[in-house]
């Protein structure tokens, strides 16, 4: 057969798509929008490590270069301080620059250097800051905003960032000094558990699509095979008229691929609108990776031409009709489950093979053993759909029209729904590993929230300064508590000893009583008293208690600021020979405090160098923004305060980046799938329009008809669920195994089958429309 002879019959058939009246055109738009939709979501799903990627690129080139350590101010230098806070649960985040001379560079996204007083904020946080709900963040932020920051200075349309000119920057208080914008960070290996994950996820929810896009080629299949026999009729062989019939279904590839370009680059146009698992992208940055988006282009058409002559292969399309009315001839069972064994037998050759301590894995054949397996499952569908069905009897009539219809033609249900078979054993399997891996990447944070849920830490001129900050903060309205103290360091006194470069120093923290007990062991206390705290033994995060004594310990003299910084005389001042020599406890914030604790009484704060407010707080959860006041008033006290919130756990951001790229694929898979299925049975029901239409006229209520396509929904999908199901734990299981990880809850498919049940729903009701407008009378007409 010669490549003239395909490309005849290939474009014969694609002119019948186009040329074949208003059904025939129809169907090739039907077969469009369907394979339209699966290439929109592989070009999406494709651009998603460019989204990620250009992220961390515009996070590296808009922060101030800290390669290299600028020492001295010069015209084209600036401080530089970075805030990071959140709003309502929603991460914001400021750069605060001082520059120290006329050539200091403009900072990314913006026009200008901001004058004192000013800010440049991204379009999200102006639009919040001239909202209601910013009231309380436009008390935060003491600066005028003068316009907005662009692309370039923001990861995400939706980030909430603001630059700001901040004069009371002091080389005391500032990150560091710096000449330029941009710095690289050299990237950090993918732990072996990641790169699993990513490669079940892109089999996972890729597969579903293309699963789809074969189930899209072969829309209008009954009325394609009943025209193909005039074809017969007039004279073409078979295999003439499957090309013929393979051309219709290329037309409507072809449409489709074009179709699905420009959903895309519809969809990539509105990425800064819409936010899923809090990503969001400007649509520069939604660039699908060159290798894939010539994939799809090149195994679309070529996919729709191989399913439509495999699935003509066991049809006889005869001159004078098509023998499908015959019984069918039953379905195999022998080759589905040697599919399904061949997968799982190159997953069970990698157990054991994927160790948490390497970097790297054997893709391929933990891919290839993932895609025959759901390939599999895929196939093994129609069989037990037909085997279920086929003992169904009985019921009330809509039951028994939608069991007679699968009946007869299982095959078209089970294809419609093989898409959602796919999708909801790769979820099951997915959510099994995350299950399992996430506590080997969620460590804990040694926190104890149920003592504070707030630390803040405020520089102070003086020891004065810092207590009334600790009082202002405990009157925030919504804290019920507070742990407050005024920590500075004492030095030991005299001249250092040879070899030394500086004296030994320890830390002093200044409290009441009711403070102090949260950081050590204390036996009694009263105003007026002073400790020595040491570490714990055996404590791993602090020094031993020999070098905490070499300035802390009873009768000993100190200097309360560096005698290496200050040339004149610096005040000294003796611990007190009866300071009792207590234990640390570890505090809120899961860390060891030692050195030298005092009450308020035993010595003048006011004489203290440099100190820190340091604030742990604890909410009233009845006070909704509670964390935002405390936030306001932290800052309305020090610009460069700092607010970090309390958690038990915390996971490595490689994780979280993971899950949340799998997240947002899957999101978009769910809704192919829901589409998928909607295309298929508003196309099953196209197709039996005249069916319909004498049902009606021959007395058959309306609503009996809407119950039947319920069942015929319902049905396939129930079936394939429960084959989900399985084969996901399944799946899932041997994955585990590979880590040598536990499956820790068996019960994770429920979820899964919930989203079943509400596709079910969906799709009927969406079907209704068209239900009802083709069982008018009219559909009776014929030519």
């Amino acid at each position: 057969m010669t490549p003239r002879t395909w490309g005849r019959d290939l474009a014969l058939g694609a002119r019948f798509a186009a040329t074949g009246g208003r059904s025939g055109i129809l169907r090739t738009l039907l077969t469009a929008a369907g394979v339209g939709f699966g290439v929109a979501l592989l070009l999406l799903a494709s651009s998603l490590p460019s989204m990620l990627f250009q992220r961390e690129v515009r996070e590296a080139a808009r922060a101030a270069d800290a390669s290299h350590e600028v020492a001295d101010p010069r015209p084209d230098t600036f401080l530089h301080y970075t805030q990071y806070s959140s709003y309502r649960g929603t991460g914001l985040s400021g750069l605060l620059l001082k520059p120290e001379g006329p050539k200091a560079p403009v900072p990314p996204g913006t026009t200008r250097m901001p004058a004192e007083g000013e800010m440049f904020v991204s379009p999200a946080l102006a639009d919040l800051l001239a909202s209601p709900d910013g009231a309380l963040l436009r008390e935060r932020l003491p600066y005028k905003a003068v316009g907005t920051i662009g692309e370039a200075g923001l990861i995400g349309p939706n980030e909430l960032r603001y630059v700001a000119h901040a004069g009371f920057l002091t080389p005391d208080s500032y990150d560091g000094r710096a000449e330029r914008y941009g710095w690289s960070v050299p990237e950090e290996p993918t732990n072996s558990f990641l790169l699993l994950l990513v490669v079940i996820a892109y089999v996972v929810l890729l597969l579903p699509v293309l699963v789809f896009i074969a189930t899209a080629a072969r829309f209008g299949g009954e009325q394609r095979d009943r025209r193909l026999a005039a074809l017969r009729l007039v004279g073409a062989d078979n295999a003439t008229t499957r090309r013929i019939a393979a051309g219709e279904s290329l037309a409507g590839a072809l449409l489709g691929l074009v179709f699905g370009a420009g959903l895309f680059l519809v969809a990539r146009q509105f990425a800064g609108t819409v936010e899923i698992w809090d990503v969001n992208a400007f649509p520069s940055d939604v660039v699908p990776e060159t290798v894939l988006a010539l994939l799809v282009l090149a195994v679309v058409p070529v996919a729709s031409v191989a399913v439509t002559l495999l699935a003509l292969r066991g049809v006889a399309i005869e001159p004078l009709g098509v023998v499908r009315a015959a019984t069918p001839r039953r379905r195999r069972l022998w080759w589905r489950l040697l599919i399904l064994a061949a997968g799982a037998a190159l997953l069970v050759s990698a157990v054991g093979g994927v160790r948490i301590d390497e970097t790297e894995i054997d893709a391929l054949p933990i891919g290839a053993g993932t895609v025959l397996v759901l390939i599999g499952l895929t196939g093994l569908l129609p069989w037990l759909v037909e085997a279920a069905v086929k003992r169904l009897r009985g019921g009330p009539v809509s039951w028994q029209l939608a069991v007679r219809r699968l009946q007869l033609s299982s095959g078209t249900a089970a294809r419609a729904v093989s898409g959602i078979v796919v999708a909801a054993a790769g979820a099951v399997a997915l959510q099994m590993l995350f299950q399992a891996m996430e506590q080997d990447f969620t460590s804990s944070t040694g926190h104890d929230t149920t003592r504070a849920q707030l630390q803040t830490s405020l520089d102070a001129r003086d020891g004065g300064e810092a207590r009334r900050a600790i009082a202002r903060l405990s009157a925030v309205l919504g804290v019920t508590g507070a742990i407050g103290t005024v920590d500075a360091y004492v030095h030991r006194a005299g001249p250092l000893k040879p070899g030394e470069e500086f004296a030994p120093i320890a830390q002093l923290s200044v409290g009441d009583c009711a403070s102090l007990r949260e950081y050590a062991e204390l036996p009694s206390c009263a105003d007026g008293d002073v400790f020595v705290v040491l570490p714990p033994k055996g404590a791993t995060d602090a020094p031993d208690a020999g070098r905490v004594g070499e300035t802390a310990r009873p009768g000993a003299r100190v200097a309360l600021r560096d005698p290496q910084k200050h040339e004149a005389a610096v005040p000294l001042w003796r611990i007190p020979e009866d300071a009792r020599t207590v234990t640390s406890r570890r505090d809120p914030a899961g860390l060891l405090r030692y050195g030298v604790f005092a009450t308020p009484k035993s010595i003048d704060a006011s004489r203290l160098d440099d100190p820190n407010a340091v604030v742990l707080v604890r909410l009233d959860p009845a006070v909704a923004d509670a964390p935002e006041l405390v936030r306001n008033a932290a800052l309305a006290i020090d610009p460069t305060a700092t607010v970090n919130g309390l958690s038990d756990t915390e996971q490595s951001s490689r994780f979280l980046s993971v899950r949340t790229g799998i997240l947002v694929g899957s999101t978009l898979t769910m809704l192919l799938v829901a589409a998928s299925l909607l295309v298929a049975t508003l196309e099953q029901l196209r197709d039996r329009k005249r069916l319909l239409s004498s049902l009606v006229a021959f007395g058959t209520r309306r609503t009996t008809l809407c119950c039947s396509v319920l069942w015929q929904t319902a049905v396939p999908i129930a079936v394939g669920l429960a084959l989900a199901v399985a084969g996901g734990l399944g799946l899932g299981s041997v994955l585990l195994a590979m880590t040598g990880q536990q499956v820790r809850d068996w019960w994770v498919f429920l979820p899964v089958v919930g989203v079943g049940a509400g596709l079910i729903a969906a799709v009927t009701l969406l079907s209704l429309p068209l239900l009802w407008r083709l069982m008018r009378a009219d559909g009776l007409r014929t030519e």
